[in-house]
C-alpha cells in the first residue's frame, strides 16, 4: 500500500513540475508562449515602420510660385523636423518657372498659384512626363492699397477698369483727384495669370502698369507710393503699412473683405486653388513629403501662414 501512495505522489509532482514548464496547446503540445509573443512584437514593429525602406539620401527640390515659397520652405522646414534625415531645397522664381523645371526633369516638385496649361501638358507629355496635379490648399488674391488711400470699397468691374488702364484716376473711384499707379507681377508669375484671367477676363494689363519680380517687390512699392494699387496673396496683409480693399462681385452687392474666413465662406469673390505639381505619382521620400502636406500637420501651416487649408 505504501509504494501505491508514493508512486501517485510522484506522479502528481512530475504533472506539476511539467505543468509549470509551459502550456499546451489545442493538440496537446508543450510550448514557451513568452517566446513566441517576443517574436510576434518585434514583427510588427517591423511591418509598423513606414519608413524603413525610404531613401533619405535623395534630397527633394521645389521650385515655383512666389505666392507659395513662403509656405513651401515651412513645410519643408516642419517636415525635417519630422524626419531629420531627410534634406529638401524649396526656392521661388514664379510658377510658370517651376513648372518648366518640372517638365525638364531638374525638380521633383513644381509649386503654382495657377493650373498647369495645356500647352505645357503638351511639352510634358512630350518629355515622357506624367503630370500629377495636387490641390494642396486657397488662396484668396488682395487688391492692396497704400493706407492713406481713402478707397476702401472697389467692385470687379472696377479693379478690371483700373488694371487695364480703361480709367486712370483715383477720383473715379472715391478717392483723391491723383493718377493710378498699377503694380503687377511679371508675366511668369502665376498671380499674373490669374489675375489676368479671373479678374481682366483675359484682356491685357495696362501698357503703363510696373512689372514686379514678387510679391513682396508689389508690397514695398504700394507702401512708399500712396496712389499705388497692387495685387498680393492673403498672407502679405499682415504688413501694417498696407490696406486691403474690399471688393463685391457687382454694382450694389455687398462688398467682401479679402481674410481666410471670407475665401472660406464664399463670400470674397478673388480666390483660387494652389497646387503642387508632380511627374507621376510621388513615391519614396517625396510621397512621404506630400503624405506630411496633406496631413493635419501641414494643413495646419497652411493656415498658419494665410493660406485656406483643403482638409
Amino acid at each position: 500500500m505504501k509504494k501505491i501512495v508514493l508512486i501517485l505522489v510522484l506522479v502528481l509532482m512530475g504533472a506539476l513540475v511539467m505543468a509549470g514548464c509551459g502550456g499546451s496547446d489545442d493538440n496537446g503540445a508543450f510550448n514557451d508562449q513568452p517566446q513566441e509573443n517576443e517574436e510576434s512584437s518585434n514583427d510588427e514593429g517591423a511591418e509598423n515602420d513606414e519608413t524603413v525602406d525610404i531613401d533619405f539620401s535623395k534630397m527633394i527640390e521645389a521650385r515655383g510660385s512666389d505666392t507659395m515659397v513662403n509656405l513651401g520652405q515651412r513645410w519643408a522646414e516642419e517636415f525635417m523636423d519630422e524626419y531629420p534625415e531627410s534634406m529638401m531645397s524649396v526656392t521661388g522664381g514664379g510658377s510658370g518657372t517651376g513648372i518648366a523645371a518640372m517638365i525638364n526633369g531638374t525638380i521633383d516638385i513644381a509649386l503654382s498659384s495657377r493650373a498647369i496649361r495645356e500647352g505645357e501638358i503638351e511639352q510634358a507629355a512630350e518629355n515622357d512626363v506624367d503630370v500629377i496635379e495636387h490641390i494642396t490648399g486657397r488662396d484668396g488674391i488682395a487688391i492692396a492699397v497704400n493706407p492713406d488711400n481713402p478707397v476702401d470699397e472697389l467692385t470687379m468691374e472696377d479693379v478690371k477698369a483700373i488694371f487695364t488702364g480703361e480709367k486712370r484716376n483715383w477720383s473715379d473711384f472715391g478717392g483723391n483727384d491723383a493718377e493710378i499707379t498699377l503694380y503687377s507681377r511679371e508675366s511668369n508669375s502665376g498671380t499674373y495669370v490669374f489675375f489676368r484671367e479671373f479678374v481682366l477676363e483675359d484682356e491685357d494689363y495696362a501698357s503703363f502698369a510696373n512689372l514686379m519680380p514678387s510679391t513682396q517687390a508689389i508690397v514695398e512699392g504700394v507702401i512708399q507710393d500712396v496712389n499705388g494699387i497692387g495685387y498680393i496673396g492673403l498672407a502679405y496683409l499682415d504688413d501694417e503699412g498696407i490696406k486691403g480693399v474690399s471688393i463685391s462681385s457687382e454694382e450694389g452687392a455687398e462688398a467682401s473683405f479679402p481674410s481666410i474666413e471670407n475665401v472660406i465662406a464664399g463670400d470674397y469673390p478673388v480666390a483660387r486653388p494652389l497646387f503642387l505639381y508632380t511627374d507621376g505619382e510621388p513615391e519614396g521620400v517625396v510621397k512621404l513629403f506630400m503624405e506630411f502636406v496633406m496631413s493635419e500637420q501641414g494643413q495646419e501651416i497652411v493656415e498658419m501662414i494665410g493660406f485656406v487649408p483643403v482638409q
